[in-house]
């Protein structure tokens, strides 16, 4: 049993345990009387965030960026402990009515500025990179979600969008519009240069708030923004699958690398066959939505970022021997 724990505190995913733990227990504990979108918004605050931190890079040198960076990685577990405590106000506690559940929710709305703050860090001192910016935008827009979730938790309509859009419109930005930049960045870090990377790099930024103002002023508009960003995605999963095809990495990074874009397809798959599914079994979309939710949110999001992790701990290894050798034969 003691082998066992060690070996889970040494894993490279051990940041995410104990979020993990507190998730499960909510997506299956008949105590937690959570609407689906306040689900997947906690599992994003307590599972998704602190593997995306394990993705972030830093400058020793910069001395700000160093600094968020600690303020970050200590902070995020007590921020998402904050939220889980206002979606309980607000759902179980019966204080809906109250200022609480908005109060409470404003630790985590200062914990994505952190994130936000970050990003644009990165933006600032990535010298162009594509790559960077594109990081660094996906942990602006964590900053954007966590606005829209403080709207909900305090009732309020903005814009003519009541609070069960501004939730749906948070969880849009903790997981698309968040992750894909991400994604996308991580493989310009390890792909060779394209012509057409910074292409896809701003039409990844632009997409989501194309969504997002979609979504709350006009249908076309988000239609747009929707199938640009799938297109990315597209361009993403495809690149994806042909570099861990041609380029030996990680048996851990290859599985779970391959198992996002597999869910992504499987969305995709599911999509297109959803007019004769709907007819066949008599499903109505309410009965999609938890099945798309789970592929996007487990299989693409999650997996996509586990594979990601140990992608950047492989390489880093891998640079490591290679130093080390190098020394080695100067020697």
């Amino acid at each position: 049993m003691n082998r066992f724990l060690k070996q889970l505190m040494k894993s490279l995913l051990a940041p995410a345990f104990p979020g993990g733990i507190i998730t499960i227990l909510i997506f299956y504990l008949d105590y937690f009387q959570f609407e689906l979108v306040e689900k997947f918004l906690l599992f994003a605050a307590f599972v998704i965030v602190p593997l995306v931190i394990l993705l972030m890079n830093h400058d020793e040198k910069n001395k700000h960026q160093r600094m968020v960076y600690a303020a970050i990685k200590w902070l995020q577990f007590p921020a998402a402990l904050l939220t889980l405590a206002s979606v309980m106000s607000s759902k179980m506690w019966g204080l809906e009515s109250t200022a609480i559940p908005g109060i409470l929710s404003l630790g985590w709305l200062l914990f994505t500025l952190l994130l936000g703050i970050y990003g644009l860090t990165t933006i600032v001192i990535s010298k162009g990179n594509a790559a960077e910016i594109a990081i660094g935008a996906g942990l602006v827009y964590f900053f954007i979600g966590g606005i829209w979730f403080t709207l909900s938790q305090y009732q309020l309509n903005l814009f003519q969008a009541n609070p069960a859009t501004h939730a749906l419109s948070s969880l849009h930005f903790h997981f698309s519009s968040a992750i894909v930049p991400i994604f996308i960045g991580e493989l310009g870090r390890i792909m060779t240069k394209k012509s057409w990377y910074p292409w896809v790099v701003a039409i990844d930024i632009i997409g989501p708030i194309l969504i997002a103002i979609g979504m709350i002023f006009s249908k076309p508009i988000e239609y747009i923004g929707v199938t640009l960003f799938a297109c990315n995605i597209v361009i993403y999963t495809a690149y994806l699958l042909a570099y861990l095809r041609k380029n030996a990495l990680d048996n851990k990074a290859t599985f779970f690398l391959g198992l996002s874009c597999l869910a992504f397809y499987t969305v995709v798959v599911l999509s297109i066959l959803y007019p004769l599914l709907k007819k066949i079994f008599f499903l109505t979309i309410l009965d999609f939505i938890p099945v798309y939710g789970s592929l996007h949110a487990f299989g693409f999001v999650l997996c996509g970022l586990i594979g990601w992790v140990y992608t950047v701990d492989f390489i880093k290894r891998k640079k490591i021997a290679k130093e080390n050798r190098y020394v080695d034969t100067s020697i």
